[in-house]
């Protein structure tokens, strides 16, 4: 497996992630978000373990076999990782950020969901002493300067940080955990049966979330319209997201793969543009231009 797949496995999944957004607001209308998330997760790892158990697992594994970079074996002290990995990525994370949505604005939260890029490459530089060259945090720069003008639109005096302390405060929280769950994932990600791990994590992340909503008596009256998006967003936002996002991580490391996919942030806005009818404005457009243009400096050797 050469080098440049990892950059497609993180461009793929930030592409599938993508399309959560704009699948998820048909799906929200009727349904908690908290119960969605619970939904999607469970079904991801539903999906995830049917390919395990059947021929198709040898096949998906020698795609993404890394010889010199896999172990076969997975150990005790591998299931505690996975254990803070589904915690603080499937469970705490989501947690605060559906109930950092309804403290704040949509603006703030747009906003404030591209530190978890900031908190990825931070945490990766300081404890996995990860490191790039120069073009590298340039490429990084205009990947995180295109995610704040994609997902604001430059609509910056819509913002209001100092007002809604609580819900800004959550959602810097749930991307503080997400990039502790991107980080503790590149240990994962050594393992070859990266379809078992992912299907742990959302099967487990998404049983808890399903509890909470049970604990919290919130509905779960589903339309049938709404079915076949909660399997589209389980199987491919989800579970094929985060197999690929684990493939990029153990291919080109933390803090390029949590970088480059926050171009799912510009994969959402254009999926909304053809399928919601949303605007895409020229802002957007450039800002688009600029991430890409930062995955290309961070890709070109």
């Amino acid at each position: 497996m050469t080098h440049h797949w990892g950059y497609v496995g993180a461009i793929t999944s930030a592409i599938f992630f993508g399309m959560a957004a704009t699948l998820n607001k048909i799906v929200l209308k009727d349904v908690h978000p908290l119960t969605v998330a619970g939904l999607i997760y469970f079904i991801a790892g539903i999906v995830l373990f049917c390919i395990r158990l059947s021929h198709l697992q040898n096949m998906v594994l020698s795609m993404m076999e890394t010889p010199t970079k896999t172990e076969t074996v997975i150990r005790r002290r591998d299931f505690e990782v996975l254990a803070f990995v589904i915690l603080s990525g499937a469970v705490i994370a989501p947690f605060l950020f559906l109930y950092g949505l309804n403290e704040t604005t949509a603006v703030n939260a747009s906003l404030l969901s591209n530190i978890e890029a900031l908190f990825t490459v931070f945490i990766a530089f300081l404890f996995l002493k990860e490191r790039g060259t120069r073009k590298d945090y340039v490429g990084i720069l205009l990947l995180i300067i295109g995610a704040i003008f994609v997902t604001t639109n430059a609509e910056f005096q819509k913002l209001s940080l100092t007002k809604e302390v609580l819900g800004n405060t959550l959602i810097v929280g749930a991307c503080l955990f997400w990039g502790i769950d991107n980080n503790l994932s590149k240990l994962m990600s050594k393992k070859r049966d990266l379809v078992l791990i992912t299907a742990l994590k959302c099967f487990i992340g998404g049983g808890i979330l399903l509890l909470l909503s049970i604990s919290l008596k919130l509905n779960f009256q589903i339309p049938l319209f709404s079915i076949p998006y909660l399997f589209s967003v389980g199987a491919f936002s989800i579970g094929f997201s985060i197999l690929l996002f684990l493939f990029a991580l153990r291919e080109i490391g933390s803090t390029k793969t949590g970088v480059i996919f926050s171009t799912s942030s510009l994969f959402g806005a254009a999926f909304a543009f053809f399928m919601l009818k949303e605007t895409f404005s020229p802002i957007q457009l450039m800002a688009g231009f600029t991430m890409l243009l930062g995955v290309y400096i961070i890709y070109k050797r």
